[in-house]
C-alpha cells in the first residue's frame, strides 16, 4: 500500500530498475521503502551515500542503538523492526523489547543509555536540546564529534521514517517472518503489510 503511485517492480527500466536490483540484491525482494522513491531514484541512491557517511564514524553496537532510540521515537515500524532486529548480535529479544519501553538492560552502560534518551529527543523534537542536553554527554565520555555523529544519525533516520510514513509506505510483509514477540513490540507505527513481497524477474547477476 502508498498513498502514491509508484514504479511496478516488472515494469521498473533505466535508473529504476537499478535500484529495484541493488534493494532485492540486499533484501532478497524489493522493498516498499524502495517503491517509495521510484520516482526520484536519484534521492535513494544519495540517502545511501549519506547513510555510509554517517555510519562510517562509529562501530554498528552504536549505530544501531542511535537508530533503533530515533525509529523507535518516531513510531516507525519497518525501520524498528529492522533496526531492532539487527542489536540481536548484542541483546536478547526480551532486551531489545525493553529497549524500545526505555527499561533498564544489564550490559547497556550509563553513557549508551544517555546517547539513546539524546537521540530520542532530537527524533522528538530537536528544538528542545539545550546546552545540559549535550554537556551530559561529555561529561560521559563522547567527544564533540562524537556528539555531532550521534545528533546526525537520529536527525537523518527522521528524514528517511516521515518520508516514508508521509506517502503511506507499509512494513515489508518479510517482518511477519520475526518472532511474534518481537514483532507485536516494535510495531510502533504503520502496520506489517498484508501483500506478499514482490521479486523482479530477470534481474542481472
Amino acid at each position: 500500500m502508498s498513498y502514491i503511485d509508484t514504479t511496478p517492480v516488472n515494469e521498473a527500466t533505466g535508473d529504476v530498475r537499478d535500484m529495484y536490483e541493488r534493494q532485492q540484491g540486499a533484501w532478497g525482494y524489493v522493498p516498499n521503502y524502495a517503491k517509495s522513491f521510484s520516482h526520484r531514484p536519484a534521492v535513494m541512491e544519495r540517502w545511501g551515500r549519506l547513510l555510509a557517511e554517517l555510519k562510517r564514524p562509529m562501530d554498528k553496537r552504536r549505530f544501531e542503538l542511535i537508530t533503533f532510540a530515533a525509529a523507535h521515537e518516531l513510531k516507525h515500524t519497518s525501520c524498528s523492526l529492522a533496526h531492532g532486529n539487527a542489536l540481536k548480535p548484542f541483546f536478547s529479544t526480551d532486551e531489545i523489547i525493553a529497549l524500545g519501553e526505555q527499561r533498564p538492560v544489564d550490559g547497556v552502560s550509563a553513557a549508551e543509555q544517555e546517547m539513546m534518551r539524546f537521540s530520542r529527543r532530537v527524533a522528538r523534537d530537536a528544538s528542545t536540546v539545550g546546552p545540559d542536553a549535550v554537556q551530559r554527554l561529555k561529561d560521559l565520555g563522547f567527544a564533540d564529534a562524537e556528539v555531532f555523529d550521534i545528533a546526525a544519525v537520529a536527525a537523518g533516520r527522521a528524514f528517511f521514517t516521515k518520508v516514508l510514513d508521509a506517502v503511506g509506505s507499509l512494513p515489508d510483509n518479510g517482518f511477519l517472518s520475526l518472532d511474534a514477540d518481537f514483532r507485536a513490540g516494535l510495531t510502533v507505527g504503520r502496520p506489517i503489510s498484508s501483500n506478499p513481497d514482490e521479486v523482479m524477474n530477470d534481474v542481472s547477476d
